[in-house]
């Protein structure tokens, strides 16, 4: 298993063992509420709830033809969900690099930070902005 289902298996897994505890002490109404919740923020937390990665150096080939930003991100980033889940149907349009999958783009990551492993960072024309407003993001596709 690679880091970036570690928290959502735990999210499942909790949710699982919470839904089970439930039911046995008779409450199968909550059990039934509560396993949804937890496989929905397993979902969320997922590679599974963000486009397609690639890796690093592609990216960066596709956006220097395209002109469209490089968002470097993990799962189980918070930050990096909500410009996920901000961008909306524009975030097919980004070019997205999992540096937990690409050891390139967390090079990339940390050269543009620093040394540290801060995301979401989105490169913009050879620019790096560290957590930008989904906004700014969006506008910087068309």
């Amino acid at each position: 298993m690679t880091r970036a289902w570690i928290l959502p298996s735990l999210f499942a897994a909790s949710g699982s063992l919470l839904a089970a505890m439930l039911v046995v002490k008779g409450s199968w109404g909550v059990a039934v509420v509560m396993l949804p919740v937890f496989v929905l923020l397993a979902g969320l937390h997922s590679p599974l709830a963000f486009p397609r990665s690639i890796g690093a150096a592609e990216a960066q080939r596709r956006s220097a033809v395209d002109g469209r930003p490089v968002v470097y991100w993990r799962a189980g980033c918070t930050y990096c969900l909500r410009l996920r889940i901000r961008l909306g149907r524009s975030a097919r349009q980004v070019h997205w690099v999992d540096i937990w999958s690409d050891p390139e783009g967390a090079t990339r990551v940390r050269a543009a930070n620093d040394g540290n492993e801060t995301v979401p960072t989105v490169v913009v024309a050879g620019q790096a902005y560290v957590n930008p407003d989904p906004q700014w993001v969006r506008g910087q596709l068309g």
